[in-house]
């Protein structure tokens, strides 16, 4: 006899839960990885060794836009003047104390220029003059910075809200890159000032508890349709089977006497 999950509804059925479990591991694989990736909002791929920096003009162009997951912590070399008279101050703190980072630009041959970040200064701090001579600096680009941490309300001539091309280039009359570089210890622009390190990978494991929520919906709805398949197939065989058992069989012909049987034909 013929099973009756082989009939073409059951068929359909059968290929209904086969794309719902498809789709929910699918689904539950991707929320899993999702829940234990690194924040986008933090850089993850770590800061190049400077004796393999490239010029910046090989990876952006002035205007062009930098893409964090590629380009941040690239090492770089800009080679060009400094437009000194340009330099701002950014407020920032440092562990609870009150500072600015120094930026300028640093002008290059074809007139562009590449923001650079000399480093932070504690508020009131004496910030060291630069050369106005060509020099050729080398450092790890960092992409614009989002929002600061201590910014003033309305910040006073010579400062910026924050390290953002969006905002430099109503500051400066240069086309810029966008980022900026963040110069090394040894950088003579730095002297006396902090350095601003690029970040590296983050060696513990931040769990995106939401995507880990999400993780597990998919996979008891998965499971709950496949549950369901089984309880609906169990119910089925167990109609067809009440079927057959409680059918009427035939009935057996009665035998009858020769004495009727002659009688019978007489009539």
């Amino acid at each position: 006899m013929r099973s009756p999950l082989l009939g073409p509804r059951w068929l359909g059925i059968h290929l209904l839960v086969v794309l719902l479990a498809a789709v929910c591991v699918a689904g539950t694989a991707w929320q899993f990885a999702r829940a234990f990736e690194p924040d986008r909002t933090v850089i993850t791929n770590p800061a190049e060794d400077l004796a393999d920096a490239v010029p910046i003009g090989e990876l952006l162009e002035p205007g062009q836009y930098m893409h964090p997951e590629t380009h941040a912590n690239t090492a770089v070399t800009a080679t060009g003047h400094y437009d000194a008279d340009s330099q701002l101050l950014v407020p920032a703190s440092e562990e609870g104390v009150r500072g600015y980072h120094v930026i300028l630009p640093l002008v290059t041959g074809d007139g562009a220029a590449v923001t650079v970040n000399r480093g932070w200064a504690e508020e009131g701090q004496e910030i060291p003059p630069v050369t106005d001579e060509e020099v050729t600096v080398s450092g790890w680009l960092q992409p614009p910075v989002a929002d600061g941490g201590y910014t003033p309300v309305s910040p006073p001539e010579g400062q910026v809200e924050r390290i953002a091309t969006s905002l430099l280039v109503n500051k400066w009359d240069h086309p810029l890159y966008e980022g900026y570089v963040a110069l090394p210890e040894q950088d003579p622009a730095t002297n006396s000032l902090v350095p601003d390190e690029p970040p590296q990978p983050p060696t513990g494991i931040t769990v995106n508890w939401r995507s880990l929520s999400y993780t597990l919906q998919w996979a008891m709805f998965g499971v709950s349709g496949v549950v369901f398949w089984i309880i609906l197939m169990r119910r089925e065989l167990a109609d067809a089977r009440e079927q057959e058992e409680g059918a009427p069989s035939e009935p057996e012909e009665t035998p009858v006497p020769k004495g009727d049987q002659a009688a019978a034909a007489d009539s």
